[in-house]
């Protein structure tokens, strides 16, 4: 809707006159730009939008310095290559994947066909699209959010054929209705007809309103949720036969099949080594802050030769991949063991005996979960209120199973208080699990208080080197 929208501004100011030199090109760009922007409810920067304006502001200045039109359109592009490269450091969100805005490069695309055409040039269209290497590291690329972080779940558009008041007071009132019950908002007016495209999880309400002012065609709602879903599964079952055929051929070389496999979602060396001393055969790097796909669990449970297969997810966030691979995987038995914390997920692996049923097992490791309380001690990234609690930016937090225990400001002192509401009168066993943060001096310190608090306890210390949080705290 955007890329048609700076058509839209473009064309018509092409349009008014009978031939084309710099300084119209650089009016029309500017008219393309503006309608755009003015489309956008909030536009952000770092987008599409930016490239637009970034070669727009450069044909401005351009106009003073050639005539040559083929000279002027190639510095415009160059310009607009230059903004494209700069988009990472504008949105975080690129930065963090390490690409450029897709939208922005999507337009350059388009305005580099535009310049080959100019020229006389030949399009070529046929486009090889390479296959991605598999992996099971998630650090390496972007993670891929899950359903239920989408916000607003339908994406709903329409066309309002005006028939009563719509001026532009009208037209602000009724993209500031749409903003308080969704987001990503373009509403184009233009010759008695609105189009009006918003992600909302109550689309009813925009058509009711849109219905204040007129009749409505062309109207499509499509549920974000169940596409992203289809999408995951889609490209996952593809992945899953991709990964059967490449098995087969590296069946020969394959260690032993065993009956029993084990698969853990862990980060930092430490608890690696400790999964992997427990029985652990493929570790996937993943946690609170980067979720592995279905793509990475496929890929774990294709090095795993065993007839069952139990999966550790250690993270609520992390499940549903793991549920989404168990269905997609034919040859071998899935287990998960619903493990919403690395402390969950050791217990479980402990208690896992290889005499009995893999049901057996699962209820057992499942059991035992429920004997642990998991205290975990991070830093606050923004100033808010959870639980009752006033937390500001620097915060050092702990985070339990269901919720903050505590809030301080120092690391220690946020430790101690979680060990004091994890620990009941039923404890036995305290572990310990220090990141990569935190020096063995200080993890010791903190043991020598634990334990001079709770010596009727045993308590446990092990270096888990995890990033993020200092401690990882776990009451048995």
């Amino acid at each position: 809707m955007i890329l048609s929208q700076l058509f839209r501004g473009f064309t018509k100011e092409i349009k008014t006159v009978e031939e084309i030199n710099t300084v119209t090109l650089a009016n029309a760009a500017v008219r393309a730009t503006e309608t755009a922007y003015k489309a956008v409810m909030k536009p952000k920067e770092g987008t599409i939008l930016t490239v637009a304006k970034g070669m727009s502001d450069k044909a401005v200045e351009l106009v003073s310095q050639t005539e040559d039109i083929v000279e002027f359109c190639r510095a415009v592009i160059e310009y607009g290559d230059y903004v494209l490269s700069q988009t990472p450091e504008m949105l975080p969100v690129l930065k963090q994947a390490g690409v450029v805005d897709s939208g922005g490069q999507g337009l350059m695309q388009v305005v580099k066909g535009a310049f080959e055409g100019l020229l006389g040039n030949e399009i070529q269209a046929d486009v090889e699209i390479p296959a991605a290497a598999p992996s099971v590291r998630t650090a390496d690329r972007p993670g891929t959010p899950a359903a239920a972080d989408i916000r607003y779940g339908y994406c709903t558009e329409f066309i309002i054929n005006v028939e009563k008041n719509y001026d532009d007071a009208e037209e602000l009132h009724f993209k500031a209705y749409l903003e308080s019950i969704g987001d990503s908002i373009v509403v184009v007016s233009d010759d008695g007809v609105v189009k009006v495209h918003v992600h909302t999880n109550d689309p009813g309400l925009a058509i009711q309103k849109a219905l204040t002012y007129g009749s409505l065609s062309r109207m499509k709602i499509d549920n974000m949720r169940e596409e992203h879903e289809e999408r995951l599964i889609k490209d996952a079952g593809r992945i899953a036969a991709e990964q059967k055929a490449a098995g087969q051929k590296k069946a020969e070389s394959r260690e032993p099949g065993k009956e029993y496999g084990f698969i853990a979602v862990s980060v930092g060396d430490g608890l690696g080594e400790i999964f992997k001393g427990l029985g652990a055969d493929c570790l996937i790097e993943g946690g609170q802050t980067m979720n592995p796909s279905t793509e990475d669990m496929l890929n774990a449970i294709e090095q795993v030769n065993a007839e069952h297969v139990f999966i550790l997810p250690n993270n609520k966030n992390i499940i549903l991949a793991a549920e989404q691979a168990k269905a997609l995987v034919k040859d071998k038995e899935i287990i998960v063991v619903p493990s919403k914390t690395v402390p969950q997920g050791i217990a479980a692996l402990i208690s896992f005996v290889p005499d009995v049923s893999a049901q057996e097992n699962l209820e057992a490791m499942t059991e035992e979960m429920g004997r642990v309380r998991t205290g975990q001690v991070t830093y606050a990234v923004r100033s808010t209120v959870i639980d009752g609690m006033e937390i500001h930016e620097g915060d050092i937090m702990a985070l339990g199973d269901s919720g903050i225990l505590a809030v301080g400001k120092t690391v220690p002192a946020a430790a101690m208080d979680a060990v004091r509401a994890i620990v009941d009168g039923e404890t036995e066993l305290i572990s310990v699990y220090y990141g990569s943060d935190v020096s063995e001096e200080d993890a010791n310190a903190l043991l020598a208080e634990i334990k001079d608090e709770f010596a009727g306890c045993e308590i446990d210390l092990q270096y888990g080197g995890q990033p993020i949080y200092y401690y990882l705290i776990s009451a048995e």
